[in-house]
């Protein structure tokens, strides 16, 4: 990097409090200056860079294109500054560690578990975030994602926590006694898929079926699924692990199994971890070792 090039910290930080507050006053107040001062840094930085980043709109002022495209830069970059310093000085230590992950691994492996880690680690707070929806994974934001993904996408660098067996599962009063060995016979049945997924669509096509109609697919969060395919209202694609006391119990008939097709795994973009986000992916993996165990006597 050409150090020389780079505009002062100091400029960037007084534009960036200008963009933040709106005002070169506030900025001013925010950075223990005068507005003055302020002022006169931005015009050092514009007069840098060759273009015009601020101007005066009424009473107060506004961003240009190219001043809102620098703020949004420098508001990542301090970000990630801001969370270096607080990881390397422990200032964050307390801060809540957020994670994310689907709704129905939620309710199925997270939930079950997460007294666990509430009793050995009672001075962590986690922020958990149940949805069906990718969530970016940005500075100050989220520290773990708990990702799903098919065998076929597996990659080595990818910290699996868990590997099921995929099935199509439904109720006798729906199933019925049928002979179903061919998967375009389900393109007519009701199906219920997971908000945020595709999960319907990608089964009839990894099977070669062609849909030459729209399918009745109803979207609902995963954790809701598995009553209303108890009691017969459709037919959902779930892991075997999941729903296995309701398969044994003769609730649920499963069809087309996939064996260890569908993967768990612990996603994360700091580095280095926050110590209590380090904390709680170790008792992740300590906890998938458990359950590995558990499935392998199974």
């Amino acid at each position: 990097m050409i150090w020389s090039r780079l505009p002062s910290l100091g400029s960037l930080r007084s534009f960036s409090a200008v963009a933040e507050t709106g005002s070169y006053s506030k900025a001013g107040t925010r950075l223990n200056v005068t507005h003055a001062a302020v002022s006169q840094q931005v015009k050092s930085l514009e007069a840098h860079l060759g273009v015009s980043l601020v101007v005066r709109e009424g009473r107060g002022i506004a961003l240009t294109a190219e001043g809102a495209s620098l703020a949004s830069d420098l508001d990542k970059g301090f970000s990630v500054i801001r969370n270096g310093i607080e990881a390397l000085t422990g200032a964050d230590s307390s801060r809540p560690v957020q994670v994310t992950m689907s709704p129905v691994f939620a309710v199925k492996w997270l939930m079950p578990r997460i007294g666990d880690f509430q009793t050995r680690n009672p001075d962590i707070t986690l922020l958990l975030n149940p949805t069906g929806y990718f969530v970016d994974m940005k500075p100050g934001g989220m520290d773990v994602a708990i990702r799903y993904c098919r065998r076929e996408h597996l990659t080595d660098d990818r910290d699996v926590i868990g590997q099921y067996d995929l099935i199509v599962v439904g109720a006798p009063s729906i199933v019925g006694n049928r002979d179903i060995t061919d998967p375009a016979q389900l393109l007519h049945f009701p199906w219920f898929q997971e908000l945020g997924t595709n999960e319907v669509a990608d089964w009839f096509f990894r099977h070669g079926v062609s849909i030459d109609q729209p399918l009745m697919i109803s979207h609902m969060p995963g954790n809701l699924i598995l009553e209303a395919v108890c009691d017969g209202e459709g037919i959902t694609y779930s892991a075997r692990q999941w729903v296995r006391d309701e398969i044994n119990s003769g609730q649920l008939i499963e069809l087309f199994p996939e064996e260890s097709a569908g993967y768990f795994y612990i996603h994360t973009e700091q580095n280095p971890l926050r110590p209590p986000v380090r904390t709680f992916v170790k008792w992740l993996k300590e906890q998938a070792k458990i359950d590995a165990g558990k499935n392998a006597r199974q």
